[in-house]
């Protein structure tokens, strides 16, 4: 190989070093008429995890959230069960698009809040940030978590 071999592999590697961080695991990206939103997320893939949430946080950064995910889409139902902070839930189906989005979810209500059917993921971030931020039904999810063959904006996509 020559020089313009190795310059070629090299741009590759970077460029695929990009296409991940763009996709990084504890990162989830949004994107709609208000423009690009990230946020550090911890993610929940787990019945156990699901189920215990963000029950008992007292304080989170507005950058930070909580992505629940779903093996398969379904209906999905929350609930504020010992939550202490009020919070914002964005609904996505499986190619990242949100469909719903609960604001201002009241902290420890039990009360079931319905994201609707086909529901893949879910966000949630500290309350009044989805609508500050331009967050609503129809806005883009990008994460690893969602399956990039069927994505609406897929990891390494602008």
């Amino acid at each position: 190989m020559g020089s313009g071999s190795s310059f070629l592999i090299g741009l590759a590697v970077v460029w695929a070093g990009a296409a991940h961080a763009a996709c990084a695991p504890d990162t989830v990206e949004l994107r709609g008429p208000s423009g690009v939103q990230r946020f550090s997320v911890q993610i929940a893939d787990s019945e156990a995890e699901r189920s215990k949430g963000l029950m008992f946080v007292e304080k989170m950064p507005a950058s930070a959230g909580m992505l629940f995910v779903y093996e398969q889409p379904k209906h999905a139902y929350f609930w504020m069960k010992n939550t202490l902070l009020p919070l914002d839930m964005v609904f996505a189906d499986a190619t990242g698009r949100v469909t719903a989005v609960h604001s201002n979810a009241v902290p420890m209500d039990e009360t079931p809040i319905d994201g609707g059917p086909d529901v893949a993921v879910v966000l949630e971030i500290n309350a009044g940030l989805a609508k500050r931020m331009g967050i609503a039904p129809g806005a883009e999810m990008r994460s690893s978590a969602i399956d990039q063959s069927v994505a609406a904006w897929a990891c390494g996509d602008e």
